[in-house]
């Protein structure tokens, strides 16, 4: 394909004669507030010898402004500029390629950081050894809580050398480009860039790194600083997060399917299980968790796409995933819409269907209808689950709100449904509690689940988060209530499926009884719409207790 003309926007004097170690590309577009923590990571790096590319996808905003006054404040930062957008990552990455001078290359994002030796780590471990690239931890951090975790920790969990990819193909999780350093002649030898026109080129550039790689080593150190904003605007939202418009969707098994014909084509079909595997367990399962917020027309298109590449799967693959999840995907694949939506409410926790059905078998399958493919029955069997025979506490039913009203101040009212598919409960009104313990004292409500069919009981409670006793000292924290169930001596306790598509509110909750003030926001959890949970959050004068003044009242 024809791409877009780049020339380096620096006078000739500007470059350093010294040759650099590293060549470091930022990429960017329209993202000028942003492009100097970036380019700064870079600068202030132990080692010192780089070389920093700014390559700018045709910005419109003042990145233009802010990378050349970047480049006029260091000789090191060379600004490059496309004519046109390319509308991906694939095509300023390959052009800072061209113009880089480093025997050694690196990646950042323009939003992200580098850690302050991250260079010198990834260099340090090439020197040791000759490798193809070397690759490091990276540290995920949100935006909206500055908390920090690393992205596929199991991987990076020690330093290890590896001769291939066959070694440990869980690999292919950790699929980000900008967590390795490369051996430029790597590159060059493979002739191995970035795929242009495409998204997730990361997973493809990727994957063919791995298997053309004859050495490569893992630092356990974290190399990169990757910025997480679940919360941004449609419009600010990285393509990850753009899941909800069906192109995504058709650009990721479109990189599915060009890696699939690369390992044919390159020798290393023995790793198609592992990548397939990888696919359903992250790709798919991204989508999963995003199911019951989409309506009928999305998800028929949705199968469209998707269905015809799950078939291509090894059955060794799906073996590998949890039943949860594989019963998601094969409702998918038979367009059982609405009954994906259902089950998908429930992955990652052990949550039953609102309905099971037994066939002539005897054997029990997930919903209400007998599947009648071979491999569906397969996939959706819970015979072994023994719903109908274990114990009461360790039962699998399901705990939906069906409703929820604000009431006054910091109250709410919920609708509560319970479904109980294998009959374990006795006929007629059950004896229920919802729970809530933000710090150690616990919230008990208790209220009516009454029978509305075999199977189904309703009821209504009211909870008055003004009755919850945080500590003194305040609470911070999340707390999910669950709802339990007194039969004689044995309980149940389960937690409660939030609606999808109530708003979160937020309130205060007055200091009264010697507890302090709070902020109270009730809100569904996450992706998939788990759990209801409730957030505490101190304000006023508490919320500035910090030190050795709070740990003496805590005392």
């Amino acid at each position: 394909m024809t791409t877009p003309d780049a020339t380096p926007d620096v006078t000739p004097d500007a470059t350093p004669d010294v040759t650099p170690d590293v060549t470091v590309t930022v990429i960017v577009h329209n993202d000028a507030a942003r492009l100097p923590r970036a380019v700064a990571s870079v600068r202030r790096q132990t080692h010192r010898n780089l070389e920093i590319v700014i390559s700018d996808d045709a910005s419109t905003d003042d990145t233009p402004a802010v990378a050349r006054a970047l480049a006029a404040e260091d000789p090191r930062v060379v600004y490059l500029r496309l004519a046109e957008n390319s509308g991906g990552c694939s095509a300023p990455r390959n052009r800072g390629i061209e113009l880089s001078r480093a025997p050694y290359l690196m990646f950042l994002d323009s939003d992200d950081e580098l850690p302050q030796a991250a260079v010198e780590t990834l260099l340090a471990a090439h020197r040791a050894r000759d490798l193809d690239f070397a690759m490091g931890a990276v540290r995920r951090v949100r935006v909206d809580t500055g908390r920090r975790s690393t992205w596929m920790p199991h991987l990076v969990a020690e330093r290890r050398t590896l001769d291939g990819i066959e070694a440990d193909p869980r690999l292919f999780f950790e699929h980000l480009a900008t967590s390795k350093m490369y051996a430029r002649a790597f590159l060059d030898r493979h002739g191995l860039r970035f795929p242009e026109g495409i998204h997730y080129e990361d997973q493809l550039f990727s994957a063919q790194a791995y298997c053309l790689a004859k050495t490569f080593t893992i630092v356990p150190e974290p190399v990169y600083l990757w910025y997480i904003a679940p919360y941004a605007a449609a419009s600010a939202a990285s393509i990850s997060n753009q899941r909800d418009r069906l192109e995504n969707v058709a650009d990721r098994v479109h990189v599915q399917r060009l890696i699939d014909a690369f390992l044919a084509e390159s020798g290393h079909e023995s790793l198609r299980e592992d990548k397939d595997y990888k696919f359903l367990k992250h790709d798919f399962r991204m989508y999963a968790g995003d199911l019951p917020y989409r309506d009928e027309t999305w998800l028929a298109s949705f199968a469209d796409l998707v269905v015809p590449y799950l078939d291509t799967l090894t059955p060794g693959a799906y073996a590998r995933l949890p039943r949860a999840e594989r019963v998601v995907v094969q409702l998918v694949r038979d367009r059982r819409f609405a009954d994906a939506r259902q089950a998908a409410r429930g992955l990652g926790y052990e949550v039953a269907p609102r309905r099971i059905t037994t066939g002539p078998d005897g054997r029990t399958y997930w919903g209400d209808r007998l599947p009648q493919d071979p491999a569906a029955r397969r996939e959706l069997d819970l015979t072994d689950l023994e719903l109908d025979t274990r114990p009461l506490f360790s039962a699998q039913l399901r705990h939906e709100i069906t409703d929820l009203v604000r009431g006054p101040g910091a109250s709410i009212d919920l609708t509560v449904r319970t479904y109980d598919p294998a009959l374990r409960l006795p006929v007629g009104p059950q004896r229920a509690a919802l729970l809530l313990t933000p710090g150690k004292r616990r919230l008990t409500v208790p209220f009516r689940l009454s029978p509305v069919r075999p199977g189904v009981f309703e009821g209504h409670v009211h909870l008055d988060l003004t009755a919850a006793r945080p500590p003194r000292h305040g609470f911070t924290g999340v707390r999910h209530p669950v709802l339990r169930l007194r039969l004689g001596p044995h309980t149940h306790t389960g937690l409660l499926l939030a609606p999808p598509d109530f708003p979160p509110f937020t309130s205060r909750v007055p200091y009264h009884s010697g507890t302090a003030p709070h902020q109270v926001t009730v809100e569904p959890e996450g992706h998939p719409p788990g759990r209801l949970q409730v957030r505490w959050k101190p304000v006023g004068l508490t919320a500035r207790l910090t030190g050795p003044v709070l740990r003496r009242l805590k005392r």
